[in-house]
């Protein structure tokens, strides 16, 4: 490993966020920026993946006999060889990935350093439309994972209710006399 790879490494893992935790306000907003860039980019899917291949969003249609788990995970581990690939030419990241099949294309694009957007599309789009619509959903859905990060959020004590309810599951029975 050269000495500009190590450097790289060490930049990202210091520079690197913690992965949002999504509300419902959240979540729709994500559900908003899928609609909009499937509408405009006239892709059949999308979906938002962190960078394990944990699914954080998706919208639209995907055939029934893909497994999206399995899709996800094998994005993210796609893009991880992507990005080793990126840094053994001295670049810290490839942005995007594109696959083309006979009828299906896929392309990720990188979100920042914690996720990824997948999108799955065929012959009724090109992929100058998918790739100019998906850099403004990228920024959309870095908006909103950036915005779910600072929001605060109240803790929630559970401490009374939980040990009320064990008191009641647990109470010692009471003899009668």
């Amino acid at each position: 490993m050269t000495r500009a790879s190590n450097a790289i490494r060490r930049t990202e893992a210091t520079h690197m966020q913690a992965l949002a935790i999504l509300t419902i306000q959240s979540a729709e907003r994500l559900l908003k920026a899928l609609e909009e860039y499937l509408d405009h980019s006239e892709a059949s899917y999308a979906l938002i993946i962190d960078r394990g291949g944990a699914i954080l969003s998706q919208l639209g249609e995907i055939p029934p006999s893909v497994d999206v788990m399995t899709l996800s995970a094998l994005a993210a581990g796609s893009f991880a060889a992507t990005r080793e690939l990126a840094l053994r030419v001295g670049e810290a990241e490839f942005t995007a990935l594109h696959q083309q099949g006979k009828n299906s294309q896929i392309l990720i694009c990188s979100i920042q350093d914690e996720a990824m957007l997948l999108t799955v599309f065929g012959p009724k789009t090109t992929l100058g439309l998918v790739r100019f619509y998906s850099a403004r959903a990228v920024k959309q859905i870095s908006t909103v994972l950036d915005r779910a990060r600072g929001e605060s959020r109240i803790p929630i004590d559970l401490g009374h209710e939980v040990t009320s309810g064990l008191r009641d599951v647990f109470h010692e029975p009471t003899l009668r006399k």
